[in-house]
């Protein structure tokens, strides 16, 4: 069928507005398309969100708790390490104040030059015999270093006693306390001559003085050289009481004694058989047959 000229040209000028209305209302369609879109997600996100918060807590939490877990992993691991360099430290601390008094020991021994000393050998103390009847210790130095029975046994502060017993490693102390020390000494300031007499006591006694001796506490004790065993003069201690007994306190501290000078003062002088402490011979001691008195 064929349409007639004027509809034709009708048609044609109707064609252009018509596209352009079309093509409008589909961009106003568009747009609400995307509006509509948009509120939808709003709405659907707002009505998902308590949903996800609720499933979403748990596990937070849960990650929270692994995070606190992992932490405090690492804080024990941190303190167990801290500990052990703490023990490290502690342990370097004490041998460290340990080494410190040796050495002063040894400074003093070293500063100790003692008149008259023909020669002389540093001991360490190796083993305490002290107890209720015997006040002695053992020392690391014997024979083979040129200890020989009868020599003083001193430290920086004074006398100590004497060697009584002697191996080829080893030698055997005894104490100015032991029962069996008897040293003749000398009060300086009077030079009143006595006995410093041991009776396994701290502090030995003053015996064989005169009388008429006038004591007062912290007069110096000195060894007086009678007998030929000790050269007159060395330190022994200073009076701590004169009421009914007299006591002294020694310059050494005899309680925790370390390291000790062995003394060669060339003197013959020796213990008597009656000094000696009845204790086990040591291994590859030897002592003499016979002795010299005082």
């Amino acid at each position: 069928m064929r349409l007639s000229a004027p509809v034709k040209a009708a048609a044609q000028r109707l064609t252009l507005p018509f596209l352009i209305f079309v093509s409008a209302l589909l961009a106003i369609l568009g747009k609400a398309d995307v509006m509509l879109f948009d509120r939808a997600r709003v709405v659907m996100a707002d009505a998902v969100s308590p949903i996800v918060e609720a499933v979403g807590r748990p596990i937070a939490t849960i990650s929270e708790g692994i995070a606190k877990l992992e932490d405090m992993s690492t804080v024990y691991s941190q303190n167990q390490e801290l500990r052990e360099e703490n023990d490290r430290l502690l342990q370097w601390q004490e041998t460290a104040r340990r080494l410190d008094t040796e050495n002063a020991q040894l400074r003093d021994l070293l500063r100790f030059a003692p008149q008259g000393a023909v020669s002389s050998v540093a001991a360490q103390v190796i083993a305490d015999s002290g107890g209720a009847f015997l006040r002695n210790v053992m020392v690391n130095v014997g024979a083979r270093d040129g200890v020989a029975r009868g020599q003083p046994a001193m430290t920086g502060e004074g006398l100590v006693g004497r060697v009584v017993e002697v191996g080829d490693r080893t030698a055997r102390v005894l104490l100015l306390t032991d029962i069996n020390s008897h040293i003749p000494v000398t009060i300086e300031g009077s030079h009143e001559r006595a006995v410093l007499d041991g009776d396994n006591a701290d502090q030995p006694r003053l015996v064989y003085i005169q009388p008429k001796a006038e004591l007062t506490t912290g007069e110096r004790i000195v060894t007086s050289g009678s007998g030929g065993a000790f050269p007159p003069g060395l330190p022994v201690g200073v009076i701590a009481s004169v009421n009914g007994e007299i006591r002294v306190e020694p310059y050494a501290d005899l309680a925790r004694l370390e390291t000790l000078r062995i003394v060669n003062f060339g003197l013959d002088g020796m213990l008597s058989s009656s000094a000696v402490p009845s204790a086990k011979p040591l291994r590859g001691i030897r002592v003499p047959a016979s002795d010299l008195s005082h």
